[in-house]
């Protein structure tokens, strides 16, 4: 049987010491921070990209240089067959895109999966394919698996402020201004590959609300499971943890018997959404072996 390495990038919110206890492998994403250049969980952590996001550094993201991702190949297969990559979804950065391109010189022994998720339905992802290296399932059959079930995930998104999506040019300084004015908390949504407009509240409750309604509907018409009984659920969040534990408690209350996941949003996300915002989300869970 191949020996199998499970990767992805820190986009899925996995940590390096996650990845040493999960016993898989995470390729920092790089930022540029007034003109330097910082990798996600290497030599910037999240306390530190907020000081600077909040002291309004210049910041923008990118994709890792395509040396580092044949190198980081290059270095797992000396212990490994085959690898499974699992990127960010190819929607949101040409990264997926350049990894498959760049997975056809390694003859089949890099699998770059497209399974059009980001954060914590990412890093769920994860680990899905290593239960699925466990279940003795090959680097093909994982990829095959998890891209036929990539839009079996959702996730919506409050932000607290419209003013890092106006500074990323993707709202116009208007519209911004009129959510400023009135207050407004955008819910957005993932379904998929990109980031959508989902639905306005007037206040944080109000969002959670829509979410929780939003996230309920899902179950029972996208997934037929109305209990979500087959459904991981996950919360994350951007700076504030105790607003974040406070929505996992609400949630709890609704779905008794799930563990709740509760992790940081990654830092891509963040970069473009900022501090406050609050997540809920799902994806299915693999279907247990007969």
């Amino acid at each position: 049987m191949s020996k199998i390495a499970v990767a992805t990038d820190s986009n899925s919110g996995i940590t390096q010491n996650q990845a040493k206890e999960y016993g898989v492998h995470v390729i920092p994403m790089p930022f540029f921070i007034d003109g330097e250049t910082f990798y996600e969980d290497i030599n910037l952590t999240q306390e530190q990209f907020y000081e600077k996001l909040e002291g309004n550094a210049e910041i923008s993201t990118s994709m890792p240089a395509v040396g580092d991702v044949t190198d980081f190949w290059d270095k797992l297969l000396q212990e490994y067959d085959e690898i499974v990559y699992i990127p960010m979804s190819s929607g949101l950065s040409s990264s997926c895109e350049t990894a498959m391109m760049l997975a056809q010189e390694y003859e089949g022994k890099v699998q770059v999966v497209n399974n059009q998720r980001i954060s914590v339905t990412q890093k769920q992802t994860v680990l899905d394919a290593l239960e699925m290296v466990e279940r003795g399932m090959n680097a093909a059959q994982i990829k095959e698996y998890l891209e036929e079930t990539k839009f079996d995930s959702s996730i919506y998104i409050m932000l607290d402020t419209l003013y890092y999506l106006k500074k990323g040019g993707r709202i116009t300084p208007a519209a911004a201004a009129l959510g400023t004015l009135l207050k407004l908390k955008p819910v957005l949504q993932i379904q998929g590959e990109r980031l959508d407009a989902f639905a306005k509240a007037r206040t944080m409750k109000q969002a959670k609300t829509i979410m929780l309604d939003a996230m309920a509907k899902d179950f029972a018409e996208r997934f037929g499971d109305a209990e979500g009984e087959n459904m991981w659920i996950e919360v994350a969040y951007t700076k504030d943890r105790e607003v974040a534990e406070e929505f996992r408690a609400q949630i709890q209350e609704l779905y008794p018997n799930h563990k709740i996941v509760l992790d940081p949003l990654s830092l891509s996300i963040s970069c473009h959404i900022g501090p406050g915002a609050l997540a809920i989300a799902c994806s299915k869970k693999l279907p247990s072996q007969e």
